[in-house]
C-alpha cells in the first residue's frame, strides 16, 4: 500500500511542480488534478485487466499489473491452483472409487431418492440386462420386473435381502440374484446384488443328497422290518424261510453297496491327490474290470437268453500315475452302468484310444436306450437318475458317475459323455499325458 500512495504522489506532485515553475502558482492545482485523474485511470485499467484475467484466468500467464493488482493476482493464481490441484485429486478418488466399484464382483446400482437410476457397474448391468447410456435416469422398477422385487421395492422395508431371477442362465439352469436396497444421502438408495446361483443350487443338492440317503436307506430297511416281523409272527417252512433270508440278504447288501459308495465319495472328497509314486499296468487293471463285468453280464442276463456282447480291447502297453483302486472303481463303475442299462441283446465295447497331445482315454460304448441332452450335464450329481423307476430295477445307488468324476478330476483329467437316444451311449475318461509312460524294460 505504502508504493501506491507514493506513485499517487509522484502522479500528483510531478504535474503540479512542472506547472508552478512554468505556469505560476495559479496552474499548480489544476496540474494536480489532471495528475490524479491519470493516475486513477491509469490504476483502473490495471484493475480491469485483473478482472479480465479472472474472468478466463490462465494460470500459466497471470498479467503483469505491478502492486497492489499484480500482488492480486498472484494470490489468485495461487488460489487458483490449489483449486485445481484439489479438484483433480478429488476426481482421481472418485475415478479410482469408481474403478473399484467396476471390479467388485457384486452389482452395484445408485439410485436417486424416487427409483431413478444414477450409475451401475457392469456386474449389475449383467445382472438386470441393463445399459447405462440407455437406461440412465430411468425407473429400476420399470427394468427390473421380477414381482419379488416390485414388492419388495414398493415395501420401503429394506432391512433384508431377497432372491430374484437373474438375466443370464438358462431354461435348465436359471440364474438366482440376492438383492438389497441400502438408503443413504438425503433418501437415495444404494442396490447391491451378488449371484448366489451356485449357493443355491449347492443348497437344493444338499437337501436332495439328504433326502435321498433317507430314501434309499428307508426302502431296504421297510422291506428288512417286514420279513423280519414275518418271521416272528408266522411259522415258515423251510423253503419259505430260505427264501426271505435271500431277500433279506439282497436288502442288506443293497445298504451296504450304498454305504461303501458314500464312503467312497467321502475318502475321495476329503485325501490329497495321487501323486506320481506309484504307477498302474493298464492289463491287470483291464483283467480285473473285465472278470468283474462278465461276472455281473452273467448274473443280468436272464435264463435261458444269451447275455450282453462284451468287447474288451486289449489294454495298450503303458502305464498310469494315480491310485489302483480309484482307477479300478472309476472303470468299473461306467462299465457296470452300461451293463446295467443295456438291454441283454445289447453290445458293450470296452478300450482305449491314445491322442495327438499324449493324452489316453478309456471308453465304455454301449447300445443302450441312450440319454436326452437335458440330463447329461447333471449326470454326475449324486444320486440324480434319468428314470427313477428303471435305475432302482437295476440295482445301482445313484452315486456311480460321481465317484467317476471325483476319481478322474483328482487324476488330472476329465469326463465326457456322449449319448443318443434310441442309439446308445458313449462315457470317456481323459487322462493327462504327464500321467501316462510305457511300460519300463524288464530288470
Amino acid at each position: 500500500m505504502f508504493g501506491r500512495f507514493a506513485l499517487l504522489l509522484l502522479f500528483l506532485l510531478v504535474p503540479a511542480a512542472a506547472a508552478w515553475v512554468g505556469l505560476g502558482v495559479g496552474a499548480a492545482l489544476p496540474a494536480a488534478v489532471l495528475g490524479a485523474l491519470t493516475w486513477l485511470a491509469w490504476d483502473w485499467a490495471r484493475f480491469a485487466r485483473l478482472m479480465a484475467w479472472l474472468r478466463a484466468p490462465d494460470l500459466g500467464s497471470p498479467p503483469r499489473l505491478g502492486t497492489p493488482w499484480g500482488e492480486l493476482a498472484d494470490r489468485f493464481q495461487r488460489l487458483l491452483r490449489g483449486r485445481d490441484t484439489k479438484l483433480a485429486e478429488s476426481e482421481s478418488r472418485l475415478d479410482a472409487f469408481l474403478s473399484a466399484l467396476q471390479a467388485s464382483p457384486n452389482g452395484v446400482t445408485l439410485l436417486d431418492a424416487r427409483g431413478h437410476i444414477e450409475w451401475c457397474n457392469r456386474t449389475a448391468a449383467a445382472h438386470f440386462g441393463l445399459d447405462l447410456r440407455r437406461d440412465h435416469f430411468q425407473m429400476i422398477g420399470s427394468l427390473v420386473r421380477d414381482p419379488n422385487f416390485a414388492a419388495y421395492f414398493a415395501s420401503h422395508d429394506y432391512g433384508h435381502e431377497v432372491i430374484v431371477s437373474g438375466r443370464e442362465g438358462s431354461t435348465f439352469a436359471p440364474q438366482r440374484l440376492s438383492v438389497q436396497l441400502h438408503p443413504y444421502g438425503e433418501g437415495r438408495l444404494l442396490l447391491l446384488s451378488r449371484d448366489v446361483t451356485a449357493v443355491s443350487q449347492a443348497e437344493a443338492m444338499r437337501r436332495d443328497f439328504v433326502a435321498n440317503v433317507s430314501h434309499e436307506i428307508r426302502t431296504p430297511l421297510t422291506v428288512l422290518s417286514g420279513f423280519i416281523e414275518t418271521l416272528q409272527s408266522i411259522e415258515l417252512d423251510a423253503p419259505e424261510r430260505e427264501r426271505y433270508l435271500a431277500l433279506m440278504a439282497a436288502q442288506a447288501e443293497r445298504m451296504q453297496t450304498l454305504v461303501n459308495d458314500l464312503l467312497t465319495l467321502s475318502r475321495l472328497e476329503g485325501s490329497p491327490m495321487p501323486g506320481f509314486s506309484e504307477w498302474v499296468d493298464l492289463a491287470g487293471l483291464m483283467r480285473q474290470c473285465e472278470d468283474e463285468a462278465r461276472g455281473l453280464a452273467a448274473t443280468l442276463a436272464p435264463r435261458g437268453e444269451g447275455g450282453h456282447e462284451l468287447q474288451f480291447d486289449e489294454a495298450p502297453p503303458l502305464q498310469l500315475a494315480g491310485t489302483a483302486a480309484e482307477l479300478r472303481s472309476a472303470f468299473s463303475n461306467l462299465v457296470a452302468n452300461a451293463l446295467r442299462y443295456t438291454p441283454p441283446s445289447g453290445r458293450v465295447e470296452v478300450g482305449w484310444r491314445s491322442a495327438a497331445d499324449g493324452r489316453l482315454e478309456f471308453f465304455v460304448a454301449d447300445t443302450g436306450p441312450g440319454i436326452a441332452p437335458e440330463h447329461i450335464p447333471r449326470l454326475t450329481e449324486r444320486f440324480y437318475r434319468v428314470d427313477q423307476s428303471r435305475s432302482r430295477e437295476s440295482g445301482g445307488t445313484g452315486l456311480g458317475l460321481a465317484i467317476v468324476k471325483h476319481v478322474i478330476q483328482r487324476h488330472g483329467g476329465e469326463l465326457r459323455i456322449a449319448s443318443t437316444l434310441g442309439k446308445g451311449s458313449r462315457f470317456s475318461l481323459l487322462f493327462p499325458s504327464n500321467r501316462v509312460r510305457d511300460l519300463p524294460e524288464p530288470a
